[in-house]
C-alpha cells in the first residue's frame, strides 16, 4: 500500500477507507500521516476516526491509533509519531527470542507477526495450516528466507498439534475477555490443546484494546453476520496459554492482555457516511 505526495489529506483518508487486502502497519502508517495532514479540530478528527474503524472494523491498530489520536492534547504531533513508530514492533523480536532453537512451530493461514519472528528466528520448523488460501504465500516467503517449513492438510491437524514444540496465533484484536483472530485459530487452537500443545497468541503493537472496543469489532464482523464464511474467529481466552506481545511473553493470560491504549468512548458512537 503506497501512497503519492500531494494528495489532499481527505482523498488520503478516503483512499485509506477503500484500500483491501493492505496489512495493518501500511494501514495504520496512511491513515496516521493522512490524519497529520489534515490537522482537524477535535469534532471533524472524531468522524474521520470513526469512518476509519468502520470501514475496517476488525483491523485492531487502527482502533488504537484513533483511540490515542482522540484523547491526545496535541493530534497532530501525535499522528506523526504514530506514523513513525508503527514498523518499530518490538513483538517480532520477542517471540523470535523466546522461542527455543530448532522449535516445530505449527502456524495457519499467514500470520503477519508471528511470522515475521519466524522469519527472524531462522532456525525452526514451520507447519502451515491452510486457511483463506493465504498459507501457500507465506510458505514462499519463509522459503525465501531459508526457513524450513511443510503444509499440513487439515485431516492430519491432530496428530501434527501433538508433534510440534508450540502453536503460535496472532490476534487481530484482544482484551482480557474476548480474542478477535485469523478464521481457522479457534479449530487450531482447540486441537492443540486438547493434546497437551501450548499455544501461544502473538498480539502486536495496537492490538491489545479495551474490551468495549473488541466487542464492537465482534459485534460487526462475527456476531451480527448471517454468513459462516468468516474472516475472523473468536478464540477463547481459556485456549491460549501464553502471550506475547511488546511487553514479552507471559502465562498470565489475562493480565497480559490489558489494553495498551485509552478508551475513547467517542469512537462507539459511529456516524453515517
Amino acid at each position: 500500500m503506497t501512497y503519492r505526495t500531494g494528495v489532499h489529506p481527505i482523498e488520503h483518508l478516503r483512499y485509506v477507507a477503500r484500500a483491501r487486502g493492505a496489512d495493518a502497519s501500511s494501514l495504520v502508517r496512511e491513515a496516521a500521516t493522512a490524519l497529520a495532514s489534515l490537522r482537524a479540530d477535535h469534532a471533524n478528527l472524531v468522524i474521520a476516526c470513526r469512518r476509519i474503524v468502520e470501514r475496517h472494523p476488525d483491523v485492531g491498530p487502527l482502533w488504537s491509533m484513533c483511540a490515542r489520536l482522540l484523547t491526545a492534547d496535541d493530534p497532530t504531533e501525535l499522528a506523526w509519531q504514530i506514523a513513525e513508530e508503527i514498523d518499530d514492533d518490538p513483538t517480532p523480536r520477542v517471540v523470535a527470542g523466546a522461542l527455543i532453537g530448532e522449535a516445530t512451530v505449527l502456524t495457519i493461514g499467514w500470520p503477519d507477526v508471528a511470522g515475521e519472528a519466524l522469519v527472524r528466528r531462522g532456525d525452526v520448523t514451520v507447519w502451515c495450516v491452510d486457511s483463506r488460501h493465504e498459507a501457500s504465500g507465506f510458505m514462499q516467503r519463509l522459503e525465501r528466507h531459508d526457513v524450513e517449513c511443510e503444509p499440513i492438510p487439515h485431516e492430519s491437524l491432530a496428530r501434527v498439534a501433538r508433534l510440534a514444540d508450540v502453536v503460535l496465533l496472532d490476534a487481530t484484536a484482544a482484551s482480557a475477555r474476548r480474542v478477535i483472530a485469523p478464521v481457522g485459530s479457534h479449530v487450531i487452537a482447540a486441537v492443540a490443546r486438547s493434546v497437551g500443545t501450548p499455544v501461544w497468541l502473538t498480539v502486536g503493537g495496537g492490538c491489545r484494546l479495551p474490551v468495549e472496543y473488541v466487542d464492537a469489532i465482534g459485534a460487526q464482523v462475527i456476531d451480527t453476520v448471517s454468513s459462516w464464511d468468516l474472516d475472523v474467529d473468536d478464540l477463547p481466552i481459556d485456549l491460549v496459554t501464553h502471550v506475547a506481545s511488546t511487553a514479552g511473553v507471559s502465562d498470565d493470560v489475562a493480565a497480559a492482555l490489558r489494553p495498551d491504549c485509552p478508551f475513547a468512548p467517542e469512537l462507539l458512537r459511529f456516524s453515517p457516511f
